[in-house]
């Protein structure tokens, strides 16, 4: 059972992950997609890096998840976002990164499918498709309804990214342990965290140009500073440190599913804070995709309880 304080925890990190997201749109506000992503990275790194010791993996690992969990994923998500994806919904599509982590699985770690899996994987792709063809009111979200696709699809690449990081994750873990080392999730992402910033700054310049990335740096205010430090301190290195404890702490099972309720607070924030509001076929997309995740995570435990149900009426 999970203490009543670790549930505390487990909660609050959930609804500081579904928050992320508003906040993400309320930065971009004063700053474009790649330097709000530099600044991220750069304050998640430092000064943390002076007092924590390198993760026991090989600098590959940290370099490739920086590049993936760092640039590809954040890079992606900050300019659907930008580009008028709601905040909410982006929490929703997001998740799907369950779907292309079951894929690179199979594909780089050769792992089996389970029938509950494709079950969810079809559900939850259903949902995605709903959700791609749905149109906004433009009333409602004119920037959205005008670029609606291309912030869908840039979503789903950040979602893509996010699953491929979770692979690095495995394979970094699966070397550390080789070695008889403890990986630590917290420290390997505090050291990736140096990657990032480099190329954002880069991809600024050359995309948002050099002008764009002065007069930013000119208006930088406490509102710029008050989003690039939540989303630094508190969904990166406070989120991912309560949750990496966390799963040190309970079997991944028992943890796990708490992150279904991060599109949950991440709609609700967006509702509140920017007045967002679903129609009904997004509506019904962002069931279908929560119903497929959720198939995917318990599915097997279903299974094989009605197995056990059967075999009890049998015998």
């Amino acid at each position: 059972m999970i203490s009543l304080r670790d549930l505390f925890l487990a909660l609050t990190v959930v609804i500081v992950w579904g928050v992320n997201f508003t906040v993400i749109k309320l930065g971009l506000n004063g700053m474009p997609p790649m330097l709000l992503g530099c600044f991220r990275f750069l304050l998640v790194a430092f000064p943390a890096v002076l007092f924590i010791s390198p993760p026991t993996v090989s600098f590959r690992w940290i370099v490739s998840y920086g590049l993936t969990a760092g640039v590809g994923q954040f890079g992606f998500l900050f300019y659907a976002i930008e580009l008028g994806m709601p905040a909410g919904l982006a929490s929703v599509v997001l998740q799907s990164q369950a779907l292309f982590t079951l894929g690179f699985a199979s594909l780089f770690l050769r792992e089996r499918w389970y029938i509950s899996q494709l079950l969810g994987l079809i559900i939850a792709g259903s949902g995605l498709i709903v959700i791609g063809n749905s149109r906004v009111d433009p009333a409602l979200y004119k920037a959205f309804s005008e670029s609606h696709l291309i912030g869908f699809i840039l979503t789903l690449c950040a979602a893509a990214f996010w699953g491929l990081s979770n692979i690095l994750v495995r394979s970094a873990w699966k070397e550390a342990n080789a070695r008889g080392k403890q990986f630590s999730m917290f420290r390997f992402i505090i050291w990736s965290s140096l990657v990032p910033p480099v190329p954002f700054l880069l991809f600024s310049l050359g995309l948002e140009g050099r002008e764009t990335v002065i007069v930013s740096l000119q208006n930088f205010g406490i509102f710029s500073f008050g989003a690039i430090a939540y989303l630094a301190f508190g969904a990166t290195l406070f989120g991912f440190g309560v949750w990496s404890g966390l799963l040190s702490r309970y079997p991944a099972g028992h943890i796990a599913p708490f992150s279904l309720l991060v599109p949950i607070f991440g709609l609700l924030t967006a509702s509140l804070v920017l007045g967002e509001q679903l129609n009904a076929q997004q509506w019904q997309g962002c069931a279908l995709v929560m119903v497929g995740l959720l198939i995917i995570i318990f599915g097997n435990q279903i299974f094989a309880f009605r197995r056990k149900l059967a075999k009890i009426r049998n015998s």
